[in-house]
């Protein structure tokens, strides 16, 4: 025999199983652990019903599956298409069904006795609602140890069900929570290595002495929070030596924060370093500043030598200090902040015209690192131009390239008044208007390669009137022109060409032209 009802029918609850279902639901809703509160269900449930088995069946939507753990603390999941056996009923149909006799009602589904070996005698199964009313799963009841399942039962298991799917529910989200913080976590690590192996000396390309004492400079200073002055020239790596020595320190877990001094004007130096507090001026949120923002980590003063006067005397007391006040607050704040500062400026020289402070130049230049021009670094240049080279492929999803011979050796002898940063825009310019797997000297017919900047002679020749007509003096002027080329190049056709902004070909054919041999 079996009964079947809809899961809102009217049975009371006996008032003597309620203080044991509050005591049951204030257990569930402490467990946040998914398989830990499915267990401590089924557990009570057996005991409250007086039955051999309870277990609850979850629906899982997008395969249409009802899974449940086969036994109590088993890791073995029991899964079933969702429209099987009576639970399946249950789910479908949002039903209370109580079965009398198991094998002989065709909704049951042997299948699950046969692979177990339990033999199931009678059962009970109620829909598992949320608070939404949407159908989790089901709940199920197996062999009432005295007799059958009645409607007391029925009650029970219904109240049981609803504390259950409130606390299921809690745990399915703790579950996922957990698992996008661990996720998160994970990423949150993964990005913290690449940036350290990015931006650590490990990601300074370096091949010749001067950059490889630089490098060891960082390695030797790292762990300390004197400050340090870089200064050099635009372009050569100020930042980037910046962030090395931050990211290879123990200060690399806290932030790298940056302000670039040349872009602050006066009114704002003040809340931009230290913050400022609500209500200062009308509409005016409270705000923290680059100091604060720094904190436990690394403070970087890009062209440090652009800031005024008064500017630089509020930097000096809290390097000083280490202590600060927000704009229009009254509490001293407090500060662990290694400061770094850049300048592409000469700062005796500014100190001379009164113009920087001598007292900030020595609390800044506890260590100075000196940037070289790339001109006095030739031998960084291949590395640094392949390294960018392999930068392009990897952005653009375009494949290996590589130079040829020719075209690395002329970016090696050019003169890079902008420095590492002008290589980089070269190498992406080249890389971008070569079709093939080999950036050769045939790109310099779509792009000529810029002049070579030369220095002028001390005593320039005084200017010659050219005799003859206009096309004579050209002509003239374009043979002494290409025999200077070649002979400053040792008759080097493709450097000789590259100098004179012409192609390979172009040459040889004005070669020709005049005779040249």
């Amino acid at each position: 025999m079996e009964s079947a009802a809809p899961a809102d029918f009217d049975c009371q609850l006996p008032d003597d199983r309620l203080p044991e279902i509050l005591a049951i639901s204030r257990r569930m809703n402490s467990e946040r652990d998914l398989g830990a509160l499915l267990d401590l269900i089924a557990r009570e449930a057996t005991s409250l019903l007086g039955c051999d088995r309870a277990s609850i069946f979850l629906l899982d939507r997008e395969t249409n599956e009802l899974w449940s753990k086969v036994a109590l603390g088993s890791q073995e999941i029991l899964r079933l298409n969702a429209s099987q056996g009576v639970v399946g009923h249950t789910v479908s149909t949002g039903e209370v069904v109580n079965v009398h006799d198991a094998y002989r009602d065709p909704r049951f589904y042997v299948a699950i006795d046969n692979r177990s070996g339990y033999r199931t005698q009678n059962l009970l199964a109620v829909p598992l609602r949320n608070q939404r009313g949407e159908i989790l799963g089901a709940f199920e009841a197996l062999n009432k140890r005295a007799g059958a399942f009645h409607e007391r039962d029925e009650a029970c298991l219904l109240a049981l069900g609803a504390q259950a799917a409130v606390a299921i529910e809690t745990a399915q989200l703790v579950g996922s929570l957990r698992r996008s913080q661990d996720e998160l976590a994970e990423q949150n690590g993964q990005l913290r290595r690449e940036v350290q192996r990015r931006f650590s000396t490990h990601g300074i390309i370096c091949a010749g002495p001067r950059m490889q004492q630089i490098v060891r400079l960082i390695e030797r200073i790292r762990d300390s929070s004197v400050s340090v002055l870089i200064t050099g020239e635009s372009g050569t790596g100020k930042e980037l030596t910046a962030k090395a020595i931050h990211y290879s320190s123990a200060r690399s877990r806290k932030a790298f924060v940056a302000l670039n001094c040349a872009a602050l004007p006066d009114t704002l130096v003040e809340s931009e370093l230290f913050g400022i507090e609500r209500g200062v001026a009308t509409g005016v949120e409270s705000r923290i500043g680059h100091f604060q923002k720094a904190d436990g980590g690394t403070l970087f003063l890009d062209e440090i030598g652009d800031l005024s006067l008064p500017a630089q005397a509020k930097i000096l007391r809290v390097l000083q200090e280490q202590v600060f006040e927000r704009v229009g607050g009254r509490s001293p704040i407090r500060v662990d902040v290694r400061v770094l500062a850049a300048t592409n400026k000469d700062l005796p020289a500014e100190i001379a015209k009164g113009a920087f402070r001598e007292d900030l130049f020595y609390r800044l230049n506890v260590i100075h690192i000196q940037m070289p021009p790339l001109r006095d670094i030739r031998e960084e240049i291949p590395l640094l131009a392949n390294h960018f080279l392999s930068e392009y492929a990897k952005e653009t999803g375009r494949g290996p390239r590589r130079f040829s011979p020719e075209v690395l050796g002329s970016l090696t002898t050019r003169d890079w008044p902008g420095n590492v940063r002008q290589l980089r825009n070269e190498v992406m310019r080249l890389a971008a208007c070569s079709t093939g797997p080999v950036i050769s000297e045939d790109v310099w017919e779509v792009i000529p390669p810029p002049p070579v900047r030369r220095a002028a002679s001390s005593k320039p020749d005084a200017p010659s009137v050219p005799r003859g007509t206009l096309k004579d003096a050209v002509e003239d002027l374009e043979r002494r022109m290409i025999v200077g080329a070649l002979e400053a190049t040792r008759n080097n056709q493709l450097q000789a060409a590259r100098q004179l902004g012409l192609s390979r070909q172009g040459l040889i054919n004005k070669m020709k032209r005049y005779g040249i041999g």
